[in-house]
């Protein structure tokens, strides 16, 4: 098999199938993501925050995002791995973007994720008609918190409403071939779901959205002491079992409990007799 192409998403839309989407920023989550059977894996440019430790995307380059979408696509075989395009890689130039996108491809992706609604359709028809498949983000769009004032739901008012519909179809008629809703009010979500013929994908949308798309962060509870939003269901809390087995190592090692025989490597005892004999020859 090979991997998940964009045009299976939109099958699966046609027969009202739903689909996960997962982040992932390194070889081995990437390697459990795919063998747990989520068939999208964003590259999302949110390392900057769980990976980074950035207080924001902003400070995320394209770098950064090179580095870690080959490092997901070598742990993957069958996922469509998509790559958040970094802020200020495509917002200013057209050519520069066009050229930011090809290099995300060329490290493996199938295809770029970029925030936006109309203002960015003329960017986005330009991307596929280079070969280029394009993911849209509408909403609460990370990139952007520092106008929108915090991570607030968007889309609440009726023109706020109508402009984010007004962006999807315009993303769509440009030709994304899938778009991401973030903290919108559910009714919002189905309402464009319904008036769109390319899947939307939720995160803090609703169920209706034809697919959803979580930090894996967040879902593991690697960040349990910190990490706390609505929108996400934390579905383990690995963050407390890692921190219990460090703790057991340490308290071992600092005991003289680890290493035990069983981690150790063994000499044969003619060897160790030679090697003591010729330690007590003069030289």
């Amino acid at each position: 098999m090979g991997r998940l192409s964009i045009h299976k998403l939109a099958e699966w839309k046609r027969e009202d199938r739903r689909f996960a989407m997962l982040t992932a920023y390194d070889y081995a989550m990437a390697r459990l993501v795919e063998q747990a059977g989520a068939p999208v894996i964003l590259v999302g440019d949110s390392l900057g925050t769980v990976m980074l430790g950035h207080d924001s995307t902003v400070p995320v380059t394209m770098d950064d995002m090179l580095h870690h979408t080959k490092a997901v696509v070598r742990g993957t075989k069958r996922c469509l791995v998509v790559a958040d395009m970094p802020f200020m890689s495509y917002q200013a130039n057209p050519d520069e973007a066009v050229k930011n996108a090809g290099r995300l491809l060329q490290a493996g992706a199938g295809a770029v994720k970029l925030e936006g609604g109309s203002e960015m359709a003329p960017l986005v028809r330009r991307m596929v008609s280079a070969g280029i498949p394009v993911m849209g983000h509408l909403g609460l769009t990370p990139q952007s918190v520092n106008q929108f004032g915090g991570h607030k739901v968007q889309g609440k008012t009726p023109a706020a409403a109508a402009r984010i519909i007004g962006d999807a179809r315009a993303l769509e008629e440009a030709g994304a071939f899938a778009i991401v809703l973030e903290t919108v009010p559910a009714p919002l979500a189905k309402m464009v779901t319904e008036r769109i013929g390319v899947p939307t994908i939720g995160i803090g949308a609703g169920v209706d959205c034809d697919g959803q798309v979580q930090v894996l962060h967040d879902l593991l509870g690697l960040f349990d002491d910190q990490r706390q939003f609505r929108h996400a269901k934390r579905y383990a809390v690995l963050g407390e079992a890692i921190r219990g087995a460090i703790r057991e190592y340490v308290a071992e090692v600092e005991e003289g409990a680890f290493p035990t025989e069983e981690e150790s490597f063994p000499m044969t005892e003619e060897t160790l007799t030679e090697l003591r004999q010729g330690a007590s020859t003069p030289a």
